[in-house]
Parts: C-alpha cells; structure tokens; sequence
C-alpha cells in the first residue's frame, strides 16, 4: 500500500510500503481524515526521533475499522473512530501506575507508537493496538475534521493546563498560540484562570486566543517576554505559566517569570538540535527552595480521554474547528499540508486532508 513515510533525516516521500497486520486486541482502519503536526517537523527536520528511516508519518486520524481482532468487543468493521495520537497498552503495570505514556520494555514516551515504533496515519491503512482500550465512536454531529482536532490539539493542549494545575483566579501564562497553545488557553480558561495572558505574534492565533479566552497578549517580536510580562505584573511575574512553544531557553525565562509556589507545565517538544540540557537559573529558583515546580507530560491516549474531549465538543466548552485553517481533499495532499506546518505563514495554524472513498 501506498504511505507518506520519513525516508530519513530532512527527506519525506511515498513509498510502497507492508499492510499492517491485526492482532487479537486490535484493528485496521483506512484514513478519513488525518492532520499533520508540528511533531512531524520535529521527527523529520530537527532529529526529534533520531535516525528514523522509511517510517510512515502521522499520528492524527479519525478512521473507519476495516478489520477487528478477534477479541475486540467493542467496535465492528465499518465504525468512524476518533483515534488518539497516544495509544498505550491497557494492560501493561506502568499503566496501572496511571502512567500509560511510559510502557516497560520501549521505555519513556512509549505511549507514542506512531511514527516512533511503528508507521503511522499518513497511509492507505494503519494499525491501532489495544482497539477497546483506544478507540472512540465519532458522534455524526463532529465532522471527521474536528475529531482529527480531538486526536492530540485538544488533549495535549488541555494536558498543559492540567500539568500547571490552574485555579481560580489565578494570572496564567500561555507561551506559544499555534494549536497546541491554543486549546492551552481554552483549558486554562476552563480551569478558572482569571488573567490570562497569551504569547504569541500572528495576527490569526491572537484573534482566536481572544476567543479562547486570553485576556491580553505579550509578542515576543516586541522584545524580552520575561521584561514585558514583569512589567505587566508590577515585577511580580505570574502563577502558573504552560509551556507550548519556544526553544530550551524558554524553560529558563519562565523561571524567571514565575512567582514562588507556581508551577511550570511543559508540553513543548523539546529537540536535541538545539542543545541537550535545559538551564535552570539558580537565583530565581530560590537556590532550589522557591518552591517553584516544573513537570513536564505527554498528552494522555486513550479512548476514555477521547470520549470526555467529544463531550466536551457536544457540549460546547470548546470548539476545535476554530483551528482549522487550510482543507485538502485527498490522501496525496498530506505532503503539501505537512509543508504547510513546516513553513507555517502567518495564516496557518492546522491544515487538515480529508479523504473520501
């Protein structure tokens, strides 16, 4: 079958590659709609992954089941599923920890098996291990559109605003609007923030920030973010801060931003290109006794996840669709709006393709 792959490091192409295989517990789905993500630029173009080689890319999809395993229960061959970028195993004791990211035995990050350990969504078919565990119906009033939104936008976004454990009233810092920034927003502002401040220069992310919720912006074009958003705060810097773009000096400039007793929810993916360690400043954590802390995650998989975010979706807290900016019909458009993201103009924030048999 035919998928859009990572040949090797800054070189993407088609290849003709081996139809995925069902297990017991798991299904085969053809693409209906899949988005590329500023993830695959990282695997590709700034050795997020290593040396990966001939792996179809991908890991938004909404799919229809072509095949079940003989176990499934669940779901049947002609289902339109929801599928979360993070697919862990069910099963597996770090699981049981609440920990379904990191699986023993492929390590840290292990939730994350498309691309990573095996093809991905931008092909003719893929494989969905653990289909109960992972799957979830597509109610007909989302399009597949904005459930490919619910795939990893809408949980890693929402998972930042988790990892930094707003509450009311508190002065949140969201630093980065595209997607995943965005729904950061939009989850900060669930959660109760009251001044809800947005970093960010492109006109489009700052009009639906706005939307989101944020209540003023810092641009990051108009100088040092750390100085512009202390003089906002009268030298008092914020409470939580959520970290959704940048690069390794970011963590080292929300430190600074953040007040003592704040916390620091990194959802960023961090590339080794630009350096292998992050610097964390000594005065400004207290010598280590600011009680500042920091905490890091990948977005929760699975398909209770998914199932609470389509509820939310039904029910009005949040509107994916506000994100999509470019449509393309066709599994041979993938590559066009991957280059979409790589590039990303001053009007896009996510392309979407849609395929239709």
């Amino acid at each position: 079958m035919k998928g859009f792959a990572m040949i090797s490091a800054n070189k993407t192409g088609w290849l003709d590659v081996a139809e995925p295989v069902c297990g017991a517990i798991d299904a085969i789905l053809r693409p209906i709609a899949i988005a590329p993500c500023t993830s695959d630029v990282h695997t590709v173009w700034e050795n997020g992954l290593g040396d990966i080689r001939n792996r179809v890319l991908g890991h938004e999809a909404v799919g229809e089941i072509v095949q079940v395993g003989a176990e499934v229960k669940d779901f049947k061959v002609g289902d339109i599923c929801v599928v979360p970028a993070i697919t862990p195993d069910w099963n597996a004791v770090e699981s049981q920890r609440g920990f379904a990211h990191h699986v023993h035995g492929n390590g840290m990050l292990a939730g994350y098996k498309f691309t990573t350990l095996k093809d991905g969504v931008f092909a003719e078919k893929f494989h969905v291990n653990d289909a109960d565990g992972n799957l979830a119906l597509l109610p007909p009033d989302i399009s597949p559109e904005v459930g490919a939104m619910i795939t990893d936008m809408v949980p890693t976004g929402f998972h930042g605003a988790e990892l930094a454990e707003i509450k009311f009233g508190d002065t949140v810092l969201v630093i980065g609007i595209g997607p995943v920034g965005l729904m950061a927003v939009r989850g900060s502002y669930l959660r109760g923030a009251g001044r809800l401040i947005a970093v960010g220069s492109r006109e489009k992310c700052v009009k639906v920030a706005k939307e989101f919720g944020a209540t003023e912006f810092v641009n990051y074009k108009n100088g040092s973010i750390r100085e512009q958003v202390l003089k906002t705060t009268d030298g008092e810097g914020v409470d939580k801060i959520i970290i959704a773009g940048g690069d390794n000096s970011t963590m080292e400039e929300a430190v600074r931003m953040l007040k003592p007793g704040g916390v620091i929810g990194n959802v960023n993916y961090l590339s080794t290109v630009k350096g292998d360690y992050l610097r964390i400043p000594i005065d400004a954590w207290g010598a280590g006794m600011a009680h500042k802390k920091i905490i890091g995650g990948l977005m929760p998989g699975g398909r209770l996840r998914m199932e609470q975010l389509i509820s939310m979706v039904q029910n009005g807290r949040v509107d994916p669709s506000k994100l999509i900016t470019h449509k393309f019909e066709g599994l041979d458009k993938i590559e066009e709006a991957l280059m979409l993201m790589k590039d990303k103009s001053s009007e896009v924030i996510k392309p979407v393709v849609t395929i239709k048999y």
